[in-house]
């Protein structure tokens, strides 16, 4: 496929996002996301960050496999995802469970600094490649295992059982108050000894 056959994919995609969040605006509180966030999702190109033999549906709205049994999340939840975390200019991000590093790289347009952490090593290595690909300089990967939100801070995480999962949105104020609020369902491929997320602060 051509870059003009996958830039078509890619505004078909954000078409799709756009048309999702509408869909569960009653649910997010909002009828659509933000530009910064919708911006992002349409400059970084998904086909990069998906085995190859995947690259022709890299733009569908669903999750693909990337090996070792995990997958790279569909575009809208990514988008969602990225939206609930009200990331700014100046904000550093942590990132578990880096896959080949799609999440990231478009964590990495809207905030100063990106944390990702790996446990699986093939998959690092694979990421950190494609990032360095796409010019992303403001990511840092590490091949470890967990994460921790201070005060001030922002997690969005699946979670549940794996056939009944939500979407939840975690904040801790300054006084190290923890509030939670559930999103909508979701269903993730399970991390090694941690459950996937991302977080801001």
């Amino acid at each position: 496929m051509s870059a003009k056959d996958f830039e078509i994919l890619r505004q078909h995609m954000l078409v799709e996002i756009s048309a999702g969040t509408a869909h569960v605006s009653d649910l997010i509180g909002k009828a659509a996301l933000d530009e910064r966030v919708m911006a992002a999702m349409g400059k970084v190109p998904r086909h990069e960050f998906v085995p190859v033999e995947l690259q022709p549906y890299a733009y569908a709205n669903i999750p693909l496999p990337i090996g070792f049994e995990k997958t790279i999340s569909q575009p809208f939840i990514v988008a969602l995802m990225t939206d609930l975390l009200d990331i700014g200019a100046e904000d550093t991000v942590l990132e578990i469970g880096t896959g080949l590093g799609y999440q990231a790289a478009i964590l990495a347009q809207l905030a100063r600094k990106v944390y990702s952490i790996e446990i699986i090593e093939e998959l690092a290595r694979q990421a950190k490649q494609r990032l360095r690909q796409q010019g992303c300089t403001n990511i840092e990967l590490k091949i470890a295992n967990g994460y921790h939100l201070k005060a001030g801070g922002k997690m969005v995480i699946p979670a549940g059982l794996p056939d009944a999962q939500q979407l939840v949105l975690v904040e801790k104020n300054g006084n190290g108050k923890v509030t939670t609020k559930e999103i909508l369902q979701v269903r993730f491929s399970q991390l090694e000894e941690t459950e996937p997320g991302i977080t801001s602060n």
